[in-house]
């Protein structure tokens, strides 16, 4: 296993980080304490979580990740060497994507008292004292998150500013609560003013960006990309085998029983004409150079230099296994040249 630095901050994550989204839904407590117990064994040191996990949010299942991560954290003495991530939920009506009803009283605005609140509420969950990364889930703000191709032209009275969410954060930076602070689902607009308000106000400067990014969604490449290159602000990327379709298990309109995008039709971001072509694409490439397509697909992800950690979901261990193996696959020009003709052929066929 690799590892990388985590934006300016003294954090080496591995290269590999251990998503949970399916933990409480797919997975039950005793498959979560294996995955992490697998994972930790091959060197995998960061696990990526939520106070709104698993997904799809329901009532029975609302905030069971991070109770199933806290009940694994309680008995282990190496919590020092664990680098531990969750998140925030900013405004749900915004977002079209989570249970109002759920996320504090539906009023999960990114303010002082719902941060704190969050923090307080996750640190009891995961059975510690402190996290090393907290992360916005999504703005507050009405804006192009969760795939929506169209930006929302509309008011924006209700969103916190950033600078009140970045203030908060810093004092649970202070508090010893946090150790470093990250954004997910942002734009190039927030991180700047994430960074802008950092350094007018002298506060805990943003050192992530949890975003998408796989073969099927390039568009981290487009102006984030730059950003945070000479802003030291590195990429999580989630999805990097776009909801697993890049492993080609959809292929043909397939739909494998206990599948995600079985179990769950409203995940059809990938789901477009341009992103099956794109997809059959890929997969027919891999499969005739003899890699196998999620693994090619995780190489891809990981060999580009904007890419601090890419985040792995698993609903087996062996799809686990072969999601960190893909840590050892090397991409050749040839293969890397055909890639670029299809992406440039079918850019960016999904958001």
């Amino acid at each position: 296993m690799q590892y990388r630095q985590l934006g300016n901050t003294d954090l080496q994550v591995s290269e590999i980080c251990l998503g949970t989204m399916t933990w409480g839904e797919q997975n039950s407590e005793a498959d979560a304490h294996a995955q992490l117990d697998s994972a930790l064994a091959q060197g995998v040191n960061f696990i990526d979580t939520a106070e709104m996990y698993p997904v799809p949010p329901k009532a029975e299942s609302y905030t069971l990740t991070e109770s199933y991560i806290g009940s694994w954290l309680k008995n282990r003495t190496d919590r020092d060497k664990i680098i531990l991530a969750t998140k925030v939920c900013g405004a749900a009506d915004w977002t079209g994507y989570v249970r109002e009803d759920l996320q504090r009283k539906g009023q999960p605005h990114l303010d002082r008292a719902n941060i704190e609140r969050a923090i307080d509420d996750s640190l009891r969950r995961l059975n510690t004292d402190y996290v090393d990364l907290y992360q916005v889930h999504w703005p507050d703000r009405p804006t192009n998150s969760f795939g929506r191709a169209n930006y929302p032209w509309g008011s924006v009275d209700d969103a916190e500013p950033i600078e009140n969410t970045l203030e908060a954060l810093d004092s649970l930076v202070k508090a010893g609560k946090v150790r470093h602070i990250g954004i997910s689902n942002e734009t190039p607009f927030g991180v700047l003013r994430y960074l802008q308000a950092a350094a007018e106000r002298g506060l805990s400067r943003i050192v992530s960006i949890q975003n998408p990014y796989s073969l099927l969604n390039r568009i981290f490449e487009i102006g984030l990309a730059e950003i945070t290159r000479f802003e030291q602000v590195g990429l999580l990327a989630y999805s990097p085998l776009a909801m697993g379709a890049l492993s080609g298990k959809y292929i043909g309109g397939a739909k494998p029983a206990g599948a995600r995008l079985t179990l769950f039709e409203r995940f059809q971001r990938y789901n477009t004409p341009r992103g099956l072509e794109a997809t059959e694409a890929y997969v027919n490439l891999a499969r005739q150079v003899g890699l196998d397509p999620a693994q090619m697909a995780l190489a891809f992800v990981l060999r580009q230099p904007f890419v601090s950690s890419a985040i792995i979901g698993a609903t087996t261990l062996e799809q686990l296994q072969q999601n960190i193996d893909a840590a050892q696959v090397k991409l050749s020009e040839e293969v890397l040249e055909a890639i670029d003709a299809i992406h440039n052929s079918i850019p960016n066929p999904c958001p």
